[in-house]
């Protein structure tokens, strides 16, 4: 006796597909009403610095905490952390961000990076979050 028929398969994957939709639709939406990007490095969830972007060289942040030390390069618009003290660097391999509402985290060292926009009103933030 199957449990599931070949059509099963089809309306799941069909169902899946159309779960991503909206989620494209958004940060494609919500990257095009940004025009002044910046990216904005928290550290133990207080702000550390906020950088406008897109830069016109490359620029190296070395951030260090109490539980340990990052180093960001930010080039034009895209941010990422080069090298992390981390034990398992899982924020190295986050890559690169560069769109609104992307962020890269790195947990042992408390840091958050953010790309934000002017236009991007994060109260809709509080919403999705409770």
């Amino acid at each position: 006796m199957k449990i599931f028929k070949k059509m099963d398969f089809v309306i799941i994957v069909v169902l899946i597909t159309f779960s991503f939709i909206p989620n494209l639709i958004y940060s494609n939406v919500v990257s095009k009403n940004n025009k002044n990007l910046y990216a904005t490095i928290k550290v133990n969830g207080k702000v550390h610095t906020t950088i406008d972007l897109p830069l016109a060289f490359e620029k190296r942040l070395s951030i260090s905490t109490d539980h340990g030390n990052n180093t960001i390069v930010i080039n034009s618009n895209e941010v990422k952390i080069l090298d992390a003290d981390c034990k398992d660097e899982l924020c190295i391999k986050q890559g690169s961000i560069s769109k609104v509402g992307k962020t890269l985290i790195c947990l042992p060292n408390e840091l958050i990076i953010e790309i934000k926009g002017d236009e991007y009103d994060s109260s809709d933030d509080l919403i999705l979050s409770h």
